[in-house]
């Protein structure tokens, strides 16, 4: 079986496709770097190209900082919190299929994001039920494939997996409060040497 036709084993199998993928040892990492840009595709597809009778977006102030961070940058958040708690819970899984299965639970969520994007120039306001029913059921697949992971992953019980999942929100938290604290940090270190700059520079003219 083909690592294409595993993943798709693992997506329309929620009750034991990791599992099958950690006991046969499979699982791609160059499909999962592939569906991790996807998901960072997805992000910018859906923010810049839905239809404007849905959502207004402004050209002029395009950032892709904020793209890379909701898309990327949760993915890699994600990976190194569960893989540090799983050493407090005695996880058996490895940061590697971690990662793998992580990106492999996003498809879901990556594919509704481009149906919905598709769909906002086809449909009308009217019909945006439809649109919020792919966007619900999408996220709720992800949500199950991801709970799906984690248990297989790291062999836990389902009490077991629950504790870790809000473990690990709760550690990807602190994480995003101390990135914070760090970007104001150097923002701060930034004014400061800029003010010290100008007034070196306007002594020096003087």
């Amino acid at each position: 079986m083909s690592e294409i036709k595993w993943l798709k084993y693992a997506l329309t199998h929620v009750s034991d496709g990791f599992e099958e993928l950690r006991f046969r040892k499979k699982g791609s990492v160059k499909i999962a770097v592939v569906i991790v840009l996807m998901f960072f595709v997805a992000d910018v597809v859906s923010d810049r190209l839905y239809g404007f009778q849905f959502r207004i977006s402004d050209d002029r102030t395009f950032n892709v900082i904020p793209h890379i961070t909701s898309s990327i940058g949760l993915f890699l958040a994600w990976v190194t919190g569960c893989s540090a708690v799983s050493t407090f819970l005695d996880g058996e899984g490895t940061a590697r299929n971690t990662a793998i299965y992580t990106a492999y639970a996003l498809v879901p969520y990556i594919a509704q994001k481009l149906i919905n994007t598709i769909l906002s120039h086809v449909l009308t306001r009217d019909e945006f039920t439809f649109m919020q029913i792919i966007q619900l059921a999408g996220t709720f697949w992800t949500v199950i494939l991801l709970f799906s992971a984690v248990k297989a992953v790291h062999r836990y019980t389902f009490i077991r997996t629950v504790i870790s999942i809000v473990t690990t929100v709760f550690f990807m938290l602190i994480m995003l409060f101390l990135l914070i604290l760090f970007m104001s940090l150097i923002q701060q270190m930034w004014l400061f040497v800029s003010a010290v700059y100008t007034e070196i520079l306007y002594r020096i003219r003087g």
